[in-house]
């Protein structure tokens, strides 16, 4: 059995004077709609993940099943809504992506990357047990996604299956997520601070990949064009990244659940240290309505789609 989590570490700085704007009411809407999917998919997770064993198995559920936002397995569940896709597909493709999302935090906390001893107000799975643990736990994560959506359990068409796992491979790899997060550290020695396309270009691997690959699952699993939705989930994480940004410059650390700061400490760019946080917030906007147009096709069958798209530029976490 994995030893108790080490007590949270205080490194939070005060928080700015600024107070962010609350949230909308429909943002307040989308988070009922957000915990609903959620816990529809973490009680898919809490039965495919391991129940027995050592540290490795319980650092796996613990990286998993601290909650989170669970935005991705949203959009694989809702984008399956669109072409009617039996919910237990949509469940598979969910947490598959959630199991990759995990993976990708365990490995972020650690020293040789973000350095964070909190992640949702909890200690990280490298300071809850040790480095070697949240290593290989997000190894296992990693390889677990592939597992869940390669099983036939669900009826996916295996066609489809290898179409899933392709995508997902290029998404969370070196064309993907990876690739965006080696740009992201190669940045922090880099002679010049990235100019804003390069910025955008950077975030739109290491954020929006996966983003993508939730938003198109369900029309991959619906046999459709997923065009419409990628493009859609393209606007969204660019949008959401932004508006991470801003809230690492006057959001809470306490509502935030981590270390905020980090890249303005680091002097890394960031769409504010680029724009200015006014023009961050326009450039989200700008990007959100772009976002809803890209779903015109799908008429008031997108409608939580769109919500998913406001959060992105009002919440406050």
């Amino acid at each position: 059995m994995a030893h108790d989590p080490l007590p949270a570490t205080e490194t939070a700085e005060p928080p700015r004077t600024r107070t962010p704007a609350p949230e909308s009411p429909e943002t307040a809407r989308f988070r009922v709609l957000l915990a609903e999917s959620a816990k529809a998919v973490e009680t898919v997770l809490s039965d495919l993940l391991p129940t027995e064993g050592g540290a490795l198995e319980a650092a796996m559920r613990y990286g998993v099943l601290q909650g989170g936002k669970r935005l991705r397995a949203f959009l694989a569940l809702e984008s399956a809504e669109l072409f009617r896709v039996p919910r237990l597909q949509a469940l598979r493709a969910a947490a598959a992506v959630e199991c990759v999302h995990a993976y990708s935090l365990i490995h972020d906390d650690l020293p040789a990357m973000d350095d964070d001893d909190l992640r949702r107000g909890k200690p990280t799975v490298h300071r809850a047990w040790d480095e070697a643990t949240a290593i290989l736990a997000g190894d296992a994560l990693q390889t677990f996604a592939f597992d869940i959506l390669a099983s036939d359990h669900g009826g996916i068409d295996p066609r489809i299956r290898v179409r899933l796992m392709q995508g997902l491979a290029q998404a969370a790899g070196w064309r993907g997520m990876v690739g965006g997060q080696a740009l992201d550290i190669a940045a922090e020695t880099a002679a010049q601070p990235l100019d804003i396309e390069a910025t955008t270009a950077l975030q739109a691997l290491k954020t929006g990949a996966l983003i993508i690959w939730s938003a198109e699952s369900g029309a991959i699993l619906g046999r459709s064009d997923p065009g419409p939705l990628r493009a859609y989930a393209a606007d969204l994480g660019l949008a959401f990244q932004i508006r991470d940004d801003i809230l690492d410059v006057e959001g809470d650390p306490e509502t935030a659940g981590k270390r905020l700061r980090k890249d303005e400490a680091a002097g890394k760019a960031t769409f504010v240290s680029l724009l200015g946080i006014e023009g961050a917030r326009a450039r989200a906007a700008e990007l959100v309505e772009s976002a809803r147009g890209q779903l015109s096709a799908y008429g008031s069958a997108a409608g939580n789609l769109r919500l998913a798209a406001g959060f992105a530029l009002d919440r406050a976490a």
